[in-house]
């Protein structure tokens, strides 16, 4: 079952972010708090948003968290994949695909024309599963990124 993240989610979101990051190897970059996760979710004014995969007995599976990106050449919204997880005990039982159905079913209903994530390159079960489902790399592109003292340093 997929559905919308409420509030009281976000301690699981929070400790599935953790673990993501775990599996990623950068569980030290994880900077962000409970609160913030709770903000930008639920606050006056959400950022991002989130779906929560359950399994039939009501145990959290997995989660989506996204956020609209726009396309100037397309002129429309798009959904920007920022985390997809699913417990490593309960990968296989579909939970993955069923996200991203939800999500591209959102992207269809709303008229948006782009669903986009990033993959780490070492992950070959995650580049397998998303290929399996039709996505393609972008591989003509190369994300850059500003943070910390860089960021600090041009912002100022």
């Amino acid at each position: 079952m997929i559905r919308s993240a409420v509030v009281d989610d976000v301690p699981a979101l929070y400790a599935m972010v953790r673990e993501l990051a775990e599996y990623e190897k950068a569980l030290d970059e994880v900077r962000a708090t409970e609160e913030q996760l709770r903000e930008a979710l639920f606050g006056e004014r959400p950022a991002a948003f989130a779906h929560i995969a359950e399994t039939e007995d009501g145990q959290v599976a997995g989660f989506a968290l996204w956020f609209l990106n726009f396309s100037t050449w397309r002129g429309v919204h798009g959904i920007y994949l920022e985390d997809l997880y699913v417990r490593p005990e309960l990968r296989g039982g579909g939970h993955g695909k069923a996200l991203l159905r939800e999500l591209a079913r959102i992207c269809v209903e709303r008229g948006y024309e782009r669903l986009e994530w990033s993959v780490l390159n070492w992950n070959a079960p995650s580049i397998a599963f998303y290929e399996s489902l039709g996505a393609r790399p972008q591989d003509e592109w190369t994300v850059y990124r500003l943070t910390d003292g860089a960021l600090e340093r041009l912002g100022s």
